[in-house]
């Protein structure tokens, strides 16, 4: 055979068969393989990182809740047991957690229809009402309590249109959930808000194409979306609600047996020198507190699943 009949040989190696061409494919992958614990990235600094996550949480969470856990036990179980089971620490949690519960429920309502109105609608002053929702955020708390009371106060605008009704406000349990309410509106509206604004009008107009009306579209396609912020926002705001102070404080009245909030009373027994009472009375909040949050979670990861299907 003429050399100009023989095969001219490649410049290069031979180029891989196709079960060759998966070994670059095998190499590629090898590192979104997990390596032990840690998990895969393309940027270094790992340990440094991990480090100071761990050196922050430590000093400021880990440690505080040990030590928190440990104080109680100066005076024994008969001194924790003596200190919870005061009627007037039994009445200042249930008040605590349970106007708590009821301010978040209610703020689930009302901030929904205020992120509704401000997503979906277009007034005059809507600016000025977005800005209005993040005033709780920016104003010092007892700067809202001061503000509250002489509102609600029966000489106040609001409490004197009440007073001829006989509906008393401030220095009353109903004083202190306007407090809760008005400090946990906006994790509400904030959590509600965007999503609102993201969802797909198109999904809405294919449903009414499809003879839905306004209230099935609600309940069927608008309020699912809403579910995981609506729970999102009713756990934050029970969370800043159980641990107020200083919005509560100048409307509540600080009544003993009635009107007296949880955190008034650790303040109470920290003034006193008792700070075995109030780490006891802050464990029982921070226990409770989890189990609620707990529960919460999982309601959150039930509608997920539910909505997965």
């Amino acid at each position: 055979m003429s050399a100009a009949s023989e095969p001219i040989a490649p410049a290069g190696p031979p180029l891989p068969t196709r079960p060759g061409l998966r070994a670059p494919i095998a190499a590629s992958a090898a590192p979104s393989r997990r390596r032990g614990w840690r998990e895969p990235s393309l940027l270094p600094g790992f340990a440094p990182a991990m480090a100071f996550t761990l050196l922050y949480l430590s000093l400021l969470v880990l440690l505080p809740l040990a030590a928190l856990a440990a104080r109680p036990w100066e005076h024994g179980w008969q001194g924790l047991w003596t200190t919870l089971a005061s009627p007037r620490v039994l009445a200042a949690l249930r008040l605590s957690f349970g106007l708590s519960f009821v301010a978040a429920g209610l703020n689930v309502v009302m901030g929904l229809v205020v992120a509704w109105a401000l997503a979906r609608y277009d007034f005059p002053g809507k600016r000025l009402a977005d800005a209005a929702v993040d005033l709780p955020f920016a104003l010092p708390t007892a700067v809202a309590g001061i503000a509250l009371a002489a509102i609600y106060a029966p000489n106040g605008w609001v409490g004197a249109l009440l007073a001829p009704a006989g509906i008393k406000v401030a220095y009353t349990p109903l004083g202190v959930l306007i407090a809760l309410i008005a400090v946990g509106l906006p994790f509400i509206v904030r959590g509600v808000q965007p999503v609102l604004k993201d969802f797909d009008a198109e999904v809405e107009e294919a449903a009414l194409t499809l003879g839905a009306g306004p209230l099935r579209r609600t309940w069927q396609l608008v309020l699912p979306a809403l579910t995981p912020s609506l729970i999102t926002g009713f756990s934050l705001a029970f969370a800043r609600a159980v641990g107020e102070y200083g919005s509560v404080i100048f409307i509540a009245g600080n009544m003993p047996m009635r009107s007296e909030i949880a955190p008034l009373l650790i303040v109470i027994e920290l003034e006193q020198f008792n700070y075995a009472g109030a780490a006891s009375i802050g464990l029982v909040m921070l226990l409770l507190s989890f189990a609620v949050l707990i529960t919460i979670n999982l309601v959150q990861l039930a509608a997920a699943r539910r909505g997965r299907r």
